[in-house]
C-alpha cells in the first residue's frame, strides 16, 4: 500500500469518543509543524545554524516583548529543528546564567 493511501487510512478512521485531556492532546499534536524554510540555510546545509538561529530568535522575541506565552510559536520552531539535547542544555545554561547567545 503506498503511504499516501495508508495516511488516508489511518488519519480518515473514525476516532473513538475522547475525553477532554485526550482531545485537547490531539489538537496539540494536530496543531505541530516544523520550522518553515529558511533561504538563509541552503536545503543540503548542515541545520546547526538554522537551529541556533531559530532558538535565539526565540529568545529575541522574549527579550523584546517580555511575553513568553506570545513567543511559544517561535519557541515550537526551534525546538522542531533543533536535537532536544541541545534545547534542554541550552536551556539549563540559560537559567544557569552561561548561555554564549540572547540573554532575555
Amino acid at each position: 500500500m503506498s503511504p499516501v493511501k495508508l495516511n488516508k487510512v489511518i488519519f480518515n478512521a473514525e476516532l473513538p469518543e475522547l475525553s477532554a485531556e485526550q482531545a485537547a492532546t490531539l489538537d496539540v499534536v494536530k496543531s505541530v509543524r516544523t520550522t518553515p524554510r529558511d533561504n538563509r540555510f541552503k536545503k543540503s546545509q548542515n541545520q546547526a545554524n538554522h537551529c541556533w538561529n531559530r532558538y535565539n530568535e526565540w529568545l529575541l522575541c522574549v527579550k523584546n516583548t517580555k511575553d513568553e506565552e506570545g513567543c511559544k510559536n517561535m519557541r515550537q520552531m526551534a525546538v522542531s529543528i533543533c536535537p532536544s539535547i541541545w534545547t534542554e542544555k541550552w536551556d539549563e545554561e540559560r537559567g544557569e546564567g552561561i548561555y554564549p547567545g540572547i540573554n532575555p
